[in-house]
C-alpha cells in the first residue's frame, strides 16, 4: 500500500488494504469486481467485493467524497433511508506516481434496484405509480429531518419491494444539505421542481429507448410525483382546527398518520380565547410506526408495508389460534417460531435469493389469498408454500444481487447466512395451525 493512501472510516475493514488503489476503477478485474444494475451517474461508479460483502466504489474528488461521506452518516443517524457510508479513500497513486481521484465506499444495499432494473421489458403505468409514490414518501422523510437533495431523481434512488409496493431510499447524496432549522418552503419547492424534470427526462429517455408501454405520459408521471408529495405533506404538517368538544378528532388524527407509518413525538395544541376551537399540529414526526412494533415484538426488521402485512397476519393469528391470550410479546414469539420461521425456512435453498424472506411471507400470503378465491375454501398453508415455490417463486430472477450482462466482469452471488437453529416451542406441527 502506498504511503500517501488515506483511509477514513468509523471501522477500518482490513479488506480495504487489498483492494487494487493504485489501479484507476475503471481497470479494476473480476477478481474485485462484481457485476450489478446501477443507475445513471455523473462519476464512474463499481461494485466490489470486500471481505464477503458487496460496497460500491465511486471515484470523485477528496472534498465531494469527505463531504458525502459525512453527510451519509448523519442521514443515518437520523434515521433516514440511505445507503450506509464505509470509506473515503485519498491519496491514490497510479504505479507512476500519478495522483488518481479519490473514492467512497458505501454498502451496496441487498435486495434492492435501480429503477431501471425493476422491469425486464416496459415500463407500465402501475409500475411507475408506485415508484414515483416511493420516491415521494423518500423526499418527504428527508425534507423532514431538514434535507435539502439537490437532485432528486429515480437514478439517485435504490428501490427494495414492500408488500406490493416499494420503498426508497437515497443512494447519491453528494449535492444534498442537511439544515438542521428545517428547511424553508422554496428549498422544498426547487427539490420538487428538480424531481420533477429529472424524472421526465428519465421517463422519456425510456421512451426512447423502447422500454415504456403505449399510452405513457411521462409529464403526468413526473407530474404524480407533485401530487402524491403535497398529500403526504399535508397530512404530516398541516394545521387542523376544531371545536373543544371533538376531542376524539386528536386520536383521529394520530391515527391516521400511524396508517401512513408515522410516529408523532410531541404535538402542540392552542385553544382560541373562547374555548371552543382546538388547533392542532404535528411537530416532530418519524417514520416506521409499523416498522417499529414489529421490531419490539419479533425482532424482524422489513420495511413498512411489509410491517403492516406481518403484523395483520400475527393479529389474526392471535385471534384465530394463539393459545397465550392477550399477551402480545409471547403472542408474538409464538406466531414467529411458530407461523412465520418455518414457512421462511421451508424455501429452498437455492431460491432464497430470490426475495427477501419478509418479501416472501408477504407473497405466500397473497398467493393463498388468490388459491382459496379459486376453491372457495381456505387451503392450508403448506399446500400454498408448495404451490408458490413451484409456480411463482422459481421463475423469477435473483434480487439479493441481480446479474448485470455478461461483459468484462464475473458476478459473485451473495446470499444472506443463515443458521437453522433448534428452538425450544412446542413440537406442534405449523402446518397444522393455519
Amino acid at each position: 500500500m502506498p504511503d500517501s493512501l488515506s483511509i477514513t472510516a468509523s471501522s477500518i475493514d482490513p479488506g480495504l488494504l487489498a483492494l487494487p488503489w493504485s489501479t484507476p476503477l475503471a481497470e479494476w478485474t473480476s477478481t474485485h469486481i462484481v457485476s450489478l444494475p446501477k443507475g445513471i451517474s455523473r462519476h464512474l461508479v463499481r461494485f466490489a467485493n470486500l471481505s464477503g460483502r458487496v460496497v460500491a466504489v465511486k471515484e470523485t474528488t477528496a472534498e465531494m467524497a469527505r463531504r458525502e461521506y459525512e453527510l451519509l452518516g448523519s442521514l443515518r443517524r437520523l434515521d433516514a433511508p440511505c445507503v450506509e457510508r464505509v470509506a473515503v479513500i485519498d491519496g491514490r497513486r497510479d504505479a507512476d506516481g500519478s495522483p488518481l481521484p479519490a473514492a467512497l465506499v458505501t454498502a451496496h444495499l441487498r435486495f434492492s434496484l435501480p429503477y431501471r432494473a425493476l422491469f425486464t421489458q416496459v415500463l407500465r403505468p402501475d409500475t411507475a405509480g408506485r415508484l414515483i409514490d416511493a420516491l415521494a414518501a423518500l423526499l418527504v422523510r428527508l425534507h423532514n429531518v431538514g434535507l435539502f437533495w439537490g437532485d432528486v431523481s429515480l437514478s439517485n434512488t435504490l428501490f427494495r419491494r414492500d408488500a406490493g409496493a416499494f420503498s426508497a431510499y437515497l443512494v447519491d447524496a453528494e449535492t444534498g444539505e442537511l439544515h438542521e432549522a428545517g428547511l424553508t418552503t422554496g428549498q422544498r419547492v426547487h427539490d420538487l421542481e428538480v424531481a420533477r424534470v429529472n424524472i421526465a427526462g428519465e421517463i422519456l429517455d425510456l421512451e426512447a429507448g423502447g422500454r415504456l408501454e403505449d399510452g405513457v405520459d411521462a409529464v403526468a408521471i413526473a407530474d404524480g410525483l407533485l401530487s402524491s408529495y403535497h398529500s403526504l405533506w399535508a397530512a404530516l404538517t398541516d394545521q387542523e382546527s376544531f371545536a373543544a368538544n371533538e376531542s376524539w378528532r386528536i386520536t383521529e388524527r394520530v391515527q391516521r398518520l400511524n396508517a401512513l407509518g408515522f410516529d408523532i413525538d410531541e404535538m402542540t395544541i392552542d385553544t382560541t380565547s373562547d374555548g371552543t376551537v382546538v388547533s392542532i399540529q404535528p411537530k416532530v414526526v418519524d417514520a416506521g410506526h409499523h416498522q417499529r412494533r414489529l421490531l419490539r415484538l419479533t425482532g424482524l426488521d422489513v420495511e413498512e408495508n411489509q410491517a403492516r402485512r406481518l403484523l395483520n397476519d400475527l393479529d389474526e393469528f392471535r385471534a384465530r389460534v394463539s393459545r397465550l391470550g392477550s399477551d402480545e410479546e409471547m403472542v408474538a414469539h409464538e406466531w414467529l417460531t411458530r407461523v412465520f420461521e418455518p414457512v421462511v425456512k421451508s424455501i429452498p435453498w437455492d431460491l432464497r435469493a430470490k426475495l427477501e424472506p419478509a418479501e416472501v411471507y408477504h407473497q405466500v400470503l397473497e398467493h393463498r389469498w388468490y388459491m382459496s378465491q379459486a376453491r372457495g375454501r381456505s387451503v392450508p398453508l403448506a399446500e400454498v408454500v408448495g404451490s408458490y415455490v413451484d409456480d411463482v417463486l422459481r421463475h423469477r430472477r435473483d434480487e439479493a444481487t441481480v446479474m448485470g450482462p455478461p461483459t468484462e466482469t464475473t458476478g459473485i452471488g451473495m446470499i444472506a447466512d443463515e443458521t437453522d437453529a433448534d428452538d425450544d416451542t412446542d413440537a406442534v406441527d405449523w402446518r397444522d395451525l393455519v
